[in-house]
């Protein structure tokens, strides 16, 4: 079993270096002896597990699957070790987490500065992207979703749910009207966050009752604070995230239109993988979760 492990901890270091030999090199091995170590586990298995060339490695169908299965192993292997040694007894070591753009600024951020306050041995690495991630392949503990999350083996603490919400200024409103029904967009100039979604139609309802109105995109921009800031002064409307919008509604810079036509609320939700949790992402989700259920219900 040992030797299995051994060279599941080759593979993985081989494919994250990018090469055979930057792996080798990494781990202090002959590249004889990873080149060998990794053809007896494809022997063993019966398959190809990455495809070799002078530009570097890559991993095959079955690779990845088994390269994937290889990261759950050993991180569980590890912290079974950390256990046994009492490593686990209080929450210490590097916690990455990873988080939407905006809501880790308004929302993650905080709980983060209270968490390292709280737990002086933990070192924190927040990545704030929009962009979907992979927690195995990225090394990431846990990560914030907002949104239905596909079937997985992820677990997920559900932390409360954030609407897409239509606005616009009062100054605009008071110049062209305010929209009744989603129809009435079409006479507007609109502002599209074009991460959330189409400048050329928006959808509303749920359902059979769910339908795309037609709009008039006079603005399209990749962050959700330009769309704000453009529909603060006056643009036109604009259709962003709840907790986006939060701070400009309660100030009375923006209004809520529409909300009777909004379609279902997304959940928001902090996941990580299955198996053993480290005890310093325990810590995390039980000081986060009741801070972020609370703010997102304010």
């Amino acid at each position: 079993m040992a030797d299995r492990l051994d060279s599941m901890s080759i593979l993985v270091a081989a494919v994250d270096a990018g090469s055979l030999s930057a792996g080798a090199r990494q781990l202090g091995l002959p590249l004889a002896t990873v080149s060998r170590r990794i053809a007896d586990l494809e022997y063993s298995l019966g398959t190809q597990l990455m495809h070799r060339s002078a530009r570097g490695v890559k991993l095959t169908d079955p690779g990845a699957a088994y390269g994937a299965a290889c990261r759950r192993i050993l991180e569980e292997v590890s912290e079974a070790e950390r256990i046994a040694s009492g490593e686990f007894s209080v929450p210490r070591g590097v916690l990455t987490l990873s988080t939407p753009i905006v809501f880790g600024r308004l929302h993650v951020l905080p709980c983060a500065v209270g968490f390292l306050q709280a737990y002086p041995e933990v070192e924190l690495r927040l990545e704030q992207t929009d962009r979907p991630i992979s927690l195995s392949e990225e090394h990431v503990d846990a990560a914030i979703r907002i949104g239905h999350l596909p079937d997985s083996s992820l677990r997920a603490r559900r932390v409360g749910a954030v609407r897409q919400v239509v606005c616009a200024s009062p100054a605009y409103l008071k110049k062209r009207g305010r929209p009744e029904k989603p129809d009435d967009l079409s006479a507007h100039d609109c502002i599209v966050f074009e991460n959330l979604m189409s400048n050329e139609r928006w959808s509303f309802g749920e359902g059979t009752d769910k339908r795309a109105v037609p709009i008039r995109s006079r603005l399209t921009v990749n962050t959700a604070e330009a769309a704000i800031d453009a529909a603060v002064d006056g643009l036109g409307v604009t259709r962003v995230l709840s907790y986006q919008v939060a701070g400009a509604v309660a100030s009375g810079q923006l209004e809520i239109l529409l909300e009777k036509y909004e379609p279902s609320p997304w959940p928001v939700s902090i996941l990580f993988r299955d198996g053993l949790v480290p005890r310093k992402l325990r810590a995390f989700i039980d000081f986060a979760a009741p801070r972020l259920e609370k703010a997102l219900a304010g």
